[in-house]
């Protein structure tokens, strides 16, 4: 049993950075593939980034390629995501989420694949 919780969202203005927390209990932080999605209002939830287990693999949705940086400090047992130059677009709740997996370099990038999640954290990025 894995459980999440995801904090480090807020409020801020376009062009700005925020750093999103994911920290996960137990001692299986090590052997699970850990990624970001995120829903907006009136629309699917979607995925963001991913990485392996091994923290070797990412994956990024393209909407936030080059801004975006995902990564894990299995010392914490933390994700995180670094969020530059933020847009209006960005707004939305973002949730973490994680997946045992077998394969050291495996991400996941369908919300179907994970079965762990974060209670979700409120990013609103005004204009």
């Amino acid at each position: 049993q894995v459980q999440l919780v995801d904090s480090g969202g807020g409020l801020v203005q376009a062009g700005g950075s925020l750093r999103l927390s994911c920290a996960a209990s137990g001692r299986t932080f090590s052997t699970h593939n850990m990624g970001w999605f995120r829903q907006a209002p009136g629309k699917v939830r979607e995925f963001v980034a991913a990485v392996s287990r091994s923290g070797s693999s990412t994956r990024y949705a393209d909407s936030v390629k080059g801004r975006f940086t995902i990564s894990r400090d299995g010392a914490v047992n933390t994700m995180y995501l670094q969020m530059n130059s933020l847009r209006p677009e960005d707004t939305a709740v973002y949730y973490c989420a994680a997946r045992s997996s077998v394969i050291s370099s495996y991400v996941a990038t369908e919300s179907h694949e994970y079965g762990y999640w974060g209670q979700g954290t409120q990013v609103t990025v005004s204009s």
